[in-house]
């Protein structure tokens, strides 16, 4: 069996989820199966967990990692942008935790095949689901470079997304198309003024982060699941969720503090906004894996996670 991806501040994730024996939960991002693995050694032989991923392979990762809790496991491939109607066809509306790692896997990054790592060769892909029409190879050697810098700067935040663009059009003309990561990685370093690539990291990481982001089209994913999770909790139950870049934790920060807003009525006055708290935020801000972990799992270092826990929710009776 392949060597498989470590799950992120695992002990925080059963902590902020408050697992109990008999629950039902939900990894609607299950990878690998690590995050599975341990919540299903704190539900016991009673509860259930259902799991969700887009990606075929890591299913199968999963699959065998969770072989020995098969009778309570149900394993899917699904988006989870479709949350509420795989938990309706399930048969579990409600659930009492749902977690969202929105990392990819060690083995996704360094897949060759995949083409997310800017570290070697392959085909540039980078779709977690292979079902996915575009391709980073088709952006990148079909967009305009006006429609590539946008790309890069408002999903990769990258200030020299301008000379980025022209130089891989100037690329593709040239020398014709781009369809290795490791080239691609090539034509951005040499786009970015020598002095500005001392520091930061490697040069590429912002432009591979944006089109991983743009082809898998995450940031719309997250805006449509982050509602649907919150629906889908029994009163009390919880959710957390971990992000890894800048742009997905203020999503999901903003949107929890909209959740958790009060009424903003004058109090002599009837409420008028029917602004009600739908959740309690349970981090008040975000958490990072200690140095331990990080030394152990350097992936780890830039992950954050917050955690909310639902109030009334209408849909929810006790005994249910």
């Amino acid at each position: 069996m392949v060597e498989l991806h470590l799950p992120v501040m695992e002990k925080e994730v059963l902590y902020y989820l408050n697992c109990r024996a008999g629950g039902i939960y939900v990894d609607a991002t299950v990878g690998d199966g690590g995050h599975a693995e341990a919540i299903c050694r704190s539900i016991g032989p009673g509860g259930r967990l259902i799991g969700m991923d887009w990606d075929e392979e890591a299913l199968e990762r999963a699959e065998e990692r969770l072989a020995g809790d098969c009778d309570m496991v149900k394993l899917l491939r699904a988006d989870y942008t479709g949350l509420g109607e795989v938990l309706e066809e399930e048969g579990f509306p409600l659930v009492d935790g749902i977690l969202i790692d929105l990392g990819a896997s060690t083995l996704q990054l360094m897949d060759a095949d995949r083409g997310f790592s800017f570290h070697q060769g392959g085909d540039l892909d980078m779709r977690m689901d292979r079902r996915l029409p575009v391709t980073a190879k088709d952006m990148i050697n079909t967009y305009s470079s006006e429609d590539l810098a946008d790309i890069f700067y408002k999903y990769g935040e990258e200030r020299w997304s301008r000379r980025i663009a022209a130089r891989i059009k100037q690329e593709r003309e040239e020398a014709g198309p781009i369809t290795d990561s490791a080239r691609l990685a090539e034509v951005v370093k040499e786009a970015i003024p020598a002095r500005f690539r001392r520091s930061g990291g490697h040069p590429a990481r912002r432009v591979f982060q944006a089109l991983r982001l743009a082809v898998n089209r995450e940031l719309d994913n997250l805006e449509q699941v982050l509602p649907q999770a919150v629906e889908r909790l029994v009163t009390g139950g919880r959710f957390c969720i971990i992000a890894y870049h800048s742009l997905e934790d203020r999503l999901v920060k903003n949107f929890l503090r909209d959740q958790a807003g009060q009424c903003t009525c004058p109090p002599d006055r009837p409420c008028v906004c029917g602004k009600m708290a739908q959740v309690e935020i349970l981090t008040s801000k975000a958490v990072k894996p200690s140095e331990e972990e990080v030394a152990a799992n350097p992936r780890a270092r830039s992950a954050r996670l917050r955690a909310a826990e639902r109030l009334g929710n209408p849909g929810w009776k006790e005994g249910e």
